[in-house]
């Protein structure tokens, strides 16, 4: 058999420039990644919770709350400003909580499952909230305001369970 030179990446400067961004990308990009994850959320939560307070963003939750069987009985309570105001607390309370994962993991956990819990249930409002679907046009047509302002929240619910495990996993792991 021929003897073959195995080259060294020291040989090569831009093999070795590669290996080393490589080696930093796998370091550092799960703790960027992960940190950009949390960010966005708060950044979400920021700017919907802040909205809530806007008569226009009240009016435009009224016909997925007023359709819904889990939350129409709280217009009977409520005004339709002052519940899109105790919403709009909720979720910036939702943004701090999830932000407070530089504090303690705990808080983060707390936040991630609310969220969750907040993400369910306006998914629940493809269902409940006329025109959602545009029939006419056939499977899987939804509409635009409503149906697809609504399916991203497949994502941000995917994203609030990822947050809650790695919260718990944060916590789990500062216990061993």
């Amino acid at each position: 058999m021929p003897h073959v030179p195995i080259r060294s990446v020291a040989a090569h400067p831009r093999a070795q420039a590669r290996a080393i961004s490589l080696d930093l990308a796998e370091h550092h990009g799960r703790t960027v990644s992960a940190a950009g994850l949390y960010i966005s959320l708060v950044v979400i939560y920021g700017w919907f919770g802040g909205m809530k307070f806007t008569a226009y963003e009240a009016e435009g939750l009224t016909g997925l709350v007023g359709n819904s069987p889990l939350l129409s009985w709280s217009y009977s309570l409520f005004s339709v400003r002052d519940f899109s105001s105790l919403l709009g607390f909720l979720e910036l309370s939702i943004g701090a909580l999830i932000a407070a994962r530089l504090v303690n993991p705990v808080y983060s956990l707390v936040g991630g499952l609310l969220s969750a819990g907040l993400f369910a249930t306006t998914l629940s409002f493809m269902v409940t909230t006329p025109g959602v679907t545009v029939p006419e046009l056939g499977f899987p047509a939804i509409s635009v305001a409503a149906g697809q302002f609504l399916l991203k929240d497949i994502g941000l619910l995917a994203l609030s369970l990822w947050i809650a495990v790695d919260s718990l996993a944060a916590l789990r792991s500062t216990k061993a």
